[in-house]
């Protein structure tokens, strides 16, 4: 938690840019895992709830009246059955005053702020919920099916919670770098254990104890796989084979804020000749970030500067053909970058992304492209400003249900050599991802320590470190 004054100033700011009416911040509940009694820890609060009241406690809900100048922090203090298991919780106005806010009530009277409200027809505001029970909150408060309530969420407080959360104060920063910072332990453990024979479950659990040791927890499910080309392939039971390469994709969440790295080895410890080349041109694509990314760029255009140079990379090795600017118009080489270069993040490991793409990594400038296969994924396109952070994520990916498909139909035929392509199909895939600070005259990589990711100091680093 920040200071007291860091919440009264968000919140102050939050009702100048809605402007009028009554907003409404729900906080999540205990999520049940099989029972009532069994569930999913710790709890994750709503990021947005966190942003602008910054208490953990479950079953809270936080109101701004906006017109009468109030804030409300509602909930229902524990019992003492509750405290016997769970031990001593402050009240709702002992939470309440640690942010700054001086009026509270238990859950029974939010529906007379609501009632408030909606009898004087102003406009109650709510983000477009994503867990059931809130959703079954908003219909019995505002009256609103929850098949509505994402399109009948407001507007004005999306707006204004996205223009907040996307520029990162300070302290929001260095939370992140300390994130980072528990990323590289997560990062360096998976590249001192890689080696055949070795499961990818046991591999994605120790880089998961990590988290769970030094941070709050994963920021996201980790992602380690022998199947690169898997976009989101979930440790298995399969055990590590010479020859291969085992991708990790992996994040910490500490002090409520996110880190999110990736870094594609060698199970063997060293590349061959082929997985060199396929790497050094991902290597490449991830440091040109470094040169072009700065205030005021779109950050398509950022991903389509690094698609020229992947797919001119690609030609030298015979994978490509034809006009390099053709080619990307025409989405060919979303053959290998499915995805788009990064996201937002911050709170969220994809930040804010349940508030709707469209407001988060676009805007009236920068519409997103729904139609080209590759480009429709691209979660981040609009102008870069001071204090972003977003990812830089690159990859190279080979996946035969793909190759085929193009191939069968011919798409792209004129700058994709299917030849050749047929003869990586076994090949995986390579990501390497790094969180970027957007700054006053370009950009630079948050964390202390950069995980290995150079293929001569990321062979020396497993050859040096390698954990029995």
């Amino acid at each position: 938690m920040f200071s007291k004054e860091t919440y009264i100033q968000r919140r102050s700011e939050l009702k100048r840019l809605v402007g009028k009416g009554v907003i409404i911040l729900f906080g999540n509940n205990e999520a049940p895992a099989n029972y009532p009694a069994n569930a999913y820890s710790p709890m994750r609060q709503d990021s947005s709830f966190l942003y602008y009241f910054g208490q953990h406690r479950d079953g809270l809900v936080g109101v701004i009246d906006i017109d009468n100048d109030e804030e409300w922090l509602f909930g229902d203090d524990i019992d003492i059955e509750d405290i016997v298991w769970m031990g001593f919780v402050p009240s709702v106005a002992d939470l309440a005053a640690e942010v700054g806010i001086i009026k509270t009530a238990p859950m029974k009277e939010l529906s007379t702020i609501c009632c408030r409200g909606t009898a004087t027809n102003r406009t109650v505001h709510f983000l477009p919920p994503y867990r059931h029970d809130t959703k079954i909150q908003i219909m019995d408060l505002l009256g609103i099916h929850p098949l509505q309530q994402k399109e009948k969420a407001s507007l004005p407080l999306i707006q204004a919670v996205v223009k907040m959360r996307s520029t990162k104060e300070a302290q929001e920063i260095e939370a992140i770098e300390r994130a980072c910072d528990v990323g590289y332990a997560m990062h360096t453990t998976a590249q001192s254990l890689i080696r055949p024979g070795i499961t990818e479950r046991f591999v994605g659990g120790q880089v998961d104890g990590v988290a769970r040791s030094l941070a709050q927890g994963v920021s996201f499910a980790t992602i380690f796989s022998q199947h690169g080309e898997i976009m989101h392939g979930n440790p298995s039971d399969a055990k590590l084979e010479a020859g291969r390469l085992a991708l990790c994709d992996a994040g910490c969440e500490l002090d409520d804020y996110c880190s999110d790295n990736t870094r594609t080895m060698p199970v063997c410890g060293k590349f061959d000749q082929r997985q060199l080349e396929i790497y050094s041109i991902v290597e490449a694509c991830h440091d040109y970030v470094l040169e072009v990314a700065k205030p005021g760029v779109k950050y398509a255009d950022v991903h389509f500067a690094v698609c020229r140079l992947m797919t001119e990379r690609l030609k030298e090795l015979g994978l490509m053909k034809g006009d390099t600017n053709e080619a990307v118009a025409a989405g060919a080489h979303a053959m290998f970058l499915p995805h788009g270069l990064g996201h937002m993040m911050g709170m969220d490991v994809h930040d804010m992304e349940g508030l709707g793409q469209i407001y988060v990594g676009f805007d009236e400038e920068t519409r997103p492209n729904l139609e080209q296969f590759g480009t429709n994924c691209l979660r981040m396109g609009r102008r870069l400003q001071e204090g972003f952070v977003v990812t830089d994520e690159p990859g190279i990916y080979f996946i035969p249900a793909l190759i085929d498909d193009w191939k069968a139909s011919g798409h792209c035929k004129e700058f994709l050599n299917f030849d050749k392509l047929e003869t990586y199909k076994d090949f995986g895939g390579i990501r390497i991802e790094d969180d970027l600070l957007i700054t006053n005259e370009g950009c630079r990589f948050l964390g202390k320590q950069r995980i290995p990711y150079h293929p001569q100091e990321l062979e020396e680093f497993m050859a040096n470190n390698h954990l029995d």
